[in-house]
């Protein structure tokens, strides 16, 4: 695992980069960018990359924007991508993934010029778009033409769409048929409900579709209101999906989601009216997800009065998180006191009449809260979030308007928060940006996440860099991932006591055999073999379960640089033998 100094081998080949930059060979500036990609000498090949670009070489403006993407630097990945793009298939594939994370349509432009260039992924790209757009029946068709055989890569996307639209037509085909039965038997008015709602089923498993390809959404909705002209339950159905098909955007981002919600609201409560006895439980929750407890409350109540039990299960929650305790226990004896569920609740109220309830969990304080917040005091407003969403019920994307304001004025555990309400949401480029925010102010978790990301990526020197920040925090897990990836590029004195910490502080973990593997590798390279044999054997005995399956078995760049516990353990028994 050690390797000899490279300074010279750095030296030879970012040389050689820049030199074949400005006599414009490619072929060999490309070979001399792998040895820097390959051997994980970013940092070293950063400086050569950016003279080589100066020179003129696309493949070094493609690798350089890719890391400064990675660490970060969005607006420069940006500029690089550009200097190529129109010449360059790569850059052209970098640049539109750059702009459609950031939701710039220009992303179809530069996947379009990369296609020209010969980029598959680029007319991958274009498919998905179409079908984003709702162009459904299109997207198969631009992907199949002039296909070649070795393009298996289509083949999965074709799909994919071919069956969102044979489920499209099964959905179509049950609706006309719940209508037609409707308009004999009723002249159109209410009829085969449940026939009807039996026909949307298809489209109920499709979430991540309509978040990926918004355009399909639009359709779906058709089938939704078809269905809800002839069924309560339907019109139920057709207001959660109106409610959680923007779930990926948060309420401030998102146009339409006011009327959206609106729409929503007025179709369970015609439900309810027309005595859908479900309509008011779900009224309830989504009203609880949108940070409305009173209203929430309101429609429980009328739900639970119905003896629906889930609305009494909530109602009761409700009180309980509001010190409501007579109330709480009410409700929850309406369920039954014989259910195994209802005595756990019963046993917690009176744990909290004897301990109280912390400030952070307590329900009452947010009135209070939010007429500070909403004055414009950016601490009351993310407790407010806080509350709000880890005891309030309140859905991620309702709680980023409370949350932000504290992120933004630069409070690194609301910064934390945020990252964390983007990662739910499935918004990366928005997660990764407060991650790192939190993170460059000291938040050991942001570094640790911001480690993760790095490694992903397999840059491991800014990995290594973050996970070090995050070892500070005093985490023995933290400490195990800086001192493997310094064992692993053969700084072996330097990852000791990380590994040293790791293994005396974090045995009783799951990541414990890792770190005791490393830290054995560490002591027996450094010649302290006697030390090494307990944590080597420790590790050698649960290797294989314990650490190689959790890694992907195709990931041949980590495998390679795995340690060996069995191999480092006969080694180590070697030389105290020998010695």
């Amino acid at each position: 695992m050690a390797q000899q100094d490279p300074t010279q081998d750095i030296r030879h080949h970012g040389e050689g980069l820049v030199a074949a930059a400005l006599a414009g060979d490619a072929q060999t500036a490309r070979r001399h960018t792998d040895f820097f990609v390959l051997r994980r000498h970013v940092d070293e090949g950063i400086p050569y990359w950016e003279r080589a670009v100066a020179a003129g070489d696309a493949f070094s403006a493609y690798t350089l924007a890719r890391y400064r993407k990675i660490r970060g630097n969005r607006a420069e990945a940006d500029r690089l991508y550009r200097s190529a793009a129109e010449r360059h298939a790569g850059c052209a594939y970098g640049l539109g993934v750059l702009l459609q994370e950031d939701g710039n349509p220009e992303a179809a432009e530069w996947f379009r010029r990369g296609w020209e260039l010969g980029h598959l992924d680029c007319k991958i790209e274009l498919g998905k778009h179409l079908a984003a757009e709702g162009r459904l029946d299109e997207a198969p068709k631009f992907l199949m033409d002039n296909v070649d055989i070795g393009d298996i890569a289509v083949f999965r996307w074709v799909q994919l769409f071919e069956s969102i639209r044979g489920d499209f037509d099964q959905v179509a085909a049950g609706l006309a048929a719940a209508e037609a039965e409707a308009a004999e038997a009723a002249g159109g008015a209410e009829g085969d409900g449940e026939a009807a709602r039996e026909a949307l089923r298809p489209l109920f498993e499709m979430g991540d579709h309509f978040r990926d390809y918004p355009g399909l959404a639009v359709e779906a909705e058709t089938y939704y209101r078809r269905a809800a002209a002839l069924s309560a339950s339907a019109r139920v159905d057709h207001a959660i999906f109106l409610e959680t098909e923007t779930e990926t955007e948060t309420e401030t981002e998102t146009a339409g989601a006011d009327d959206r919600w609106t729409a929503a609201r007025q179709l369970l409560v015609q439900a309810h009216e027309s005595g859908y006895e479900g309509a008011a439980y779900v009224l309830g929750v989504l009203q609880e997800q949108r940070g409305e407890l009173a209203e929430a409350e309101r429609w429980y109540a009328a739900s639970a009065a119905d003896g629906h039990q889930s609305g009494q299960w909530n109602l009761g929650i409700l009180c309980k998180r509001q010190r409501r305790f007579e109330e709480a226990e009410r409700w929850f004896r309406e369920i039954g006191d014989d259910d195994e569920d209802v005595a756990d609740q019963l046993a917690r109220i009176a744990r909290l009449r004897a301990d109280g309830v912390a400030p952070g969990k307590d329900l009452r304080r947010l009135p209070g809260l939010r007429g500070r917040a909403e004055a414009g005091d950016v601490q009351a407003s993310y407790a407010y979030g806080k509350i709000l969403g880890e005891w309030g019920g309140a859905a991620a994307r309702h709680m980023v308007r409370w949350i932000e304001p504290a992120a933004r004025a630069g409070d690194p555990e609301a910064a934390y928060d945020l990252a964390e309400l983007y990662s739910e949401l499935r918004r990366p480029v928005l997660r990764d940006h407060w991650y790192r925010h939190a993170a460059e102010t000291g938040h050991h978790d942001a570094c640790n996440q911001m480690g993760w990301l790095s490694e992903h990526h397999k840059d491991y020197q800014e990995s290594e860099r973050w996970y070090v920040r995050a070892a500070e925090g005093g985490a023995p897990l933290n400490a195990m991932l800086a001192g493997r990836l310094k064992a692993q590029r053969g700084a072996y004195a330097e990852a000791e006591p990380y590994l040293r910490k790791a293994w005396e502080e974090g045995q009783e973990y799951a990541y414990g055999t890792e770190a005791a593997g490393y830290y054995g590798l560490v002591l027996h390279r450094m010649g302290r073999h006697a030390d090494a044999i307990e944590p080597l054997r420790c590790a050698a005995e649960s290797w294989q379960e314990g650490v190689r399956s959790r890694y992907s078995q195709d990931d041949l760049d980590v495998l390679a640089r795995m340690a060996d516990p069995e191999k480092e353990l006969a080694a180590a028994e070697a030389a105290l033998a020998a010695g």
